[in-house]
């Protein structure tokens, strides 16, 4: 099975490209950030006509998360609160967090707030959103051993995931208070599939569109897939394959995808 994670960056604006990947590279599951689109408007028959099935948690303008799998999937819901009915409905008005099950596994695609600077209202709320998603998660967990959690995390959580240009120890994405936060969450369970096969610096999944980031590597990496244990020990590769990010007017993220046995 394999399983991709993309931010698009607007599926509307990416959707050619978006098509055209997943036609030359047909996977199981497609995991979809920043859609940016309402449900309604959604383009979902290009997906169909492929033989895809459309799963979708979307907003005006921002954010928003899908779903695109080749299988029909099972126990799909958005949102923390479809899982903590607990919670106050305002921590589901951004639309970040979509998963289902698949052939036993479930997949939790989550895009994370970006945190915008450190000590910033935007910075305490990604943080905060940070503890709610482990707590979500160790709830999930004691249904299902088998569970890819994947998307655009926006932290690079060891200083090889970026480029030596940037001096990570204040810097958003890259505080130490975020890198805890989502060592936090790892500690579940949780392996970095990436990790598993490639040791080495120097590879990223997102390149700012300034300072001419992508022709001179200078990126971050950013967009994970996260393994339980059984999946962990069942994963054949992770790759990200930068072809995407050459296009013209490209998202500025480029896929990741996970081969599992």
């Amino acid at each position: 099975m394999k399983i991709v994670t993309w931010n698009v960056n607007s599926i509307r604006t990416r959707l050619e490209q978006v098509i055209n990947w997943l036609s030359e590279n047909p996977v199981d599951v497609l995991c979809l950030q920043e859609t940016k689109v309402i449900d309604a408007d959604f383009p979902r028959s290009p997906f169909t006509e492929l033989g895809y099935h459309v799963y979708i948690s979307g907003q005006k303008a921002y954010n928003g998360v899908a779903l695109i799998s080749r299988q029909p999937l099972t126990e799909v819901s958005a949102g923390f609160t479809a899982i903590l009915p607990h919670l106050e409905p305002e921590w589901d008005e951004q639309k970040r967090v979509i998963t289902g099950v698949i052939d036993g596994i479930r997949i939790v695609n989550l895009y994370v707030p970006n945190g915008s600077a450190i000590g910033s209202e935007k910075y305490e709320f990604k943080l905060r959103w940070l503890t709610v998603l482990r707590e979500y998660l160790q709830y999930l967990l004691k249904s299902h051993p088998a569970i890819c959690i994947c998307g655009d995390f926006n932290i690079a959580l060891e200083s090889i995931d970026i480029h030596d240009k940037v001096n990570p120890e204040n810097h958003i994405m890259a505080s130490q208070a975020e890198r805890q936060a989502l060592r936090d969450i790892l500690e579940l369970g949780f392996a970095d599939a990436f990790r598993k096969f490639t040791t080495e610096g120097g590879h990223y999944s997102w390149w700012d569109y300034r300072t001419a980031a992508f022709r001179r590597n200078l990126g971050w990496r950013i967009d994970h897939h996260y393994l339980t244990p059984v999946l962990y020990e069942r994963a054949k590769s992770c790759i990200i394959d930068v072809n995407p990010r050459k296009l013209t007017q490209p998202s500025d993220h480029t896929p990741v995808i996970v081969e599992i046995e």
